[in-house]
């Protein structure tokens, strides 16, 4: 194989002629050997380093920075790397030391060396466009990786929240269809009163559509951006107005409302908006687990369960067992939840471990960020496609399951009173008699029609005070 020398300060190494990337790069993937898992499977964060880029050299193009020929070779090549063609050069670990150096001399390589190529130059030919001195001019990874971070996550919560938004859309939907199918709810696994299963379902809906609002006010503080900080966010090597001009670039060439940090050394530092989104991310987790829960015990049985609902059988439930379904897709995103809570811990340390005017471990911050959003919109997707959409109800078993209940004395208790009620339904746990038998037919506490006014479909999940 062919092969290119290059060097750095730590001296020289061969590299194959045919990459994009070069010697800092190739170094990165000699010492990071983490989680397997490379850039280019982030897709977003390469082309937002390709932005960042395209817009850092028509700022120091406009700014008389470095010949305009360079800027525009850049801007050319930079345009190449958003449209996805070099994806496969961006090859470094996901985690790494070095706060996210390797994944910004990863872009600035690939970039000049695109650039060249466009020149008609060699690769590696740095004389011409070099990958610190043109591409990461008036940059340092400390603004340049935060920013790249930061679009690439606002672009990604957009097809997140789609995805929660079509999810809760189905509940919704369920909801309307099971609206006449009677119930009985529950406090603490123990039967409570009667409900519609199209409010269970609706609500269900409206739980996770408050989630939509926080993931807005997340994307507001992902919008502030610290270009122009350099180093530590005293500006180092950069003109003086750059900050503001390649704010005003990013936001034409990307289309999103960023806008520049007004203290950019806190800003450089900070890593609060993302400990926000995470708790966002790990909330939302929670509440999708939850309903999983919920629909596994709604659904158990069939024969010895609560089996008020069918959920779509999506394969064999067991090696053993002949004719066993199990709820597998509830199960696979209460553990895609597990990983996300999981994530956030991790992010949370990460944050906490920030010293002095840098926080180093930005990698492992952005790292739990995109996977978890990844697998939580994955798991929205998997929940509504293959088992909500699916799911029906029982609808004559659980009216009965109501009728023979013992909570529907609740309703009771405006007309005989607390302690007549709690009577009637001991003797009914006891007996196994109906609540309706023993209040209506032998105590006589109740008529038959004043049983027939409390216990209508419509009075018994929109209850209306009814008192003797």
């Amino acid at each position: 194989m062919a092969q290119r020398r290059e060097h750095d300060f730590l001296g020289e190494r061969e590299i194959p002629k045919d990459v994009y990337y070069g010697i800092q790069t190739l170094r990165a993937i000699e010492n990071f050997h983490i989680t397997g898992i490379p850039l280019k499977v982030e897709p977003l964060f390469v082309q937002a380093l390709g932005y960042v880029k395209k817009a850092a050299a028509l700022a120091n193009s406009e700014l008389g920075v470095f010949d305009k020929k360079i800027a525009s070779a850049i801007v050319k090549a930079s345009d190449r790397v958003i449209n996805g063609e070099f994806n496969d050069q961006f090859i470094t670990d996901l985690i790494q030391g070095g706060a996210g150096t390797s994944v910004n001399m990863n872009a600035n390589e690939v970039i000049a060396n695109v650039a060249l190529e466009m020149m008609g130059k060699e690769k590696g030919d740095y004389e011409f466009c070099h990958p610190n001195n043109h591409v990461n001019c008036s940059q340092s990874t400390n603004d340049a990786y935060p920013t790249a971070f930061r679009i690439a996550l606002m672009n990604k919560l957009t097809d997140y929240k789609t995805s929660l938004e079509r999810l809760a859309q189905s509940f919704e939907n369920k909801g309307e269809e099971f609206k006449q199918v009677l119930k009985m709810g529950r406090t603490q696994l123990q039967d409570a009163v009667p409900m519609s299963m199209g409010d269970e379902f609706k609500a269900f809906a409206t739980n996770l559509r408050e989630e939509l609002s926080r993931i807005e006010d997340s994307k507001r503080l992902i919008s502030e951006i610290n270009m122009g900080a350099t180093a530590i966010g005293t500006g180092v090597n950069a003109p003086k107005t750059y900050p503001e001009l390649v704010t005003k670039h990013l936001r034409e060439v990307t289309g999103l409302d960023l806008s520049l940090a007004t203290d950019l050394i806190e800003a450089t530092y900070d890593t609060g908006a993302y400990v926000q989104l995470s708790g966002v991310l790990k909330r939302t987790a929670v509440k999708v687990s939850k309903i999983c829960n919920d629909l596994r015990l709604l659904s158990s049985g069939p024969r010895c369960g609560l089996n008020e609902i069918n959920l779509p059988p999506m394969q064999p439930g067991s090696s053993i067992m002949p004719g066993k379904v199990n709820p597998v897709i509830p199960e696979v995103v209460n553990q895609t939840a597990f990983y996300v809570i999981g994530a956030d811990l991790t992010l949370t340390m990460a944050a906490e471990a920030g010293q002095l005017q840098l926080n180093v471990m930005e990698p492992v911050i952005s790292f739990s960020l995109f996977t978890s959003i990844t697998y939580m919109t994955n798991a929205c997707n998997t929940l509504r496609e293959k088992c909500v959409d699916g799911i029906t109800a029982n609808a004559d078993h659980t009216q009965q399951m109501v009728m023979q209940s013992i909570g529907i004395v609740t309703q009771l208790n405006p007309i005989i009173g607390y302690e007549k009620s709690a009577a009637i339904a001991r003797e009914a746990l006891e007996t196994g008699k109906s609540v309706h038998d023993i209040a209506v037919k032998e105590k006589k506490l109740v008529t038959q029609e004043k049983w027939d006014e409390i216990f209508t479909f419509e009075n018994m999940i929109r209850p209306t005070f009814i008192n003797s």
